[in-house]
């Protein structure tokens, strides 16, 4: 099992940061998609550097979503 969910409650620090952390993945994702998919978006750029730059920020954000669940060695 790749992720370690024990049954201890978490930290409020932990807790707070897990919600932040998902919020912010939530938030990267949609920006990527409106990035991507909005065809009147403000920014001058062609379809493909779009779609790039679109899934950069996706591929960003399933990156720090992923850190979330590392195991801080310094943690009790």
């Amino acid at each position: 099992m790749p992720f370690n969910f024990n049954k201890e409650q978490k930290s409020p620090k932990r807790r707070f940061l897990f919600i932040l952390g998902t919020v912010t993945f939530v938030c990267f994702v949609v920006l990527g998609i409106m990035i991507m998919f909005w065809e009147q978006l403000p920014v001058q750029l062609s379809k493909n550097q779009r779609l790039l730059f679109g899934a950069f920020i996706i591929g960003y954000s399933i990156l720090r979503f992923s850190r979330l669940f590392k195991k801080d060695q310094y943690e009790d």
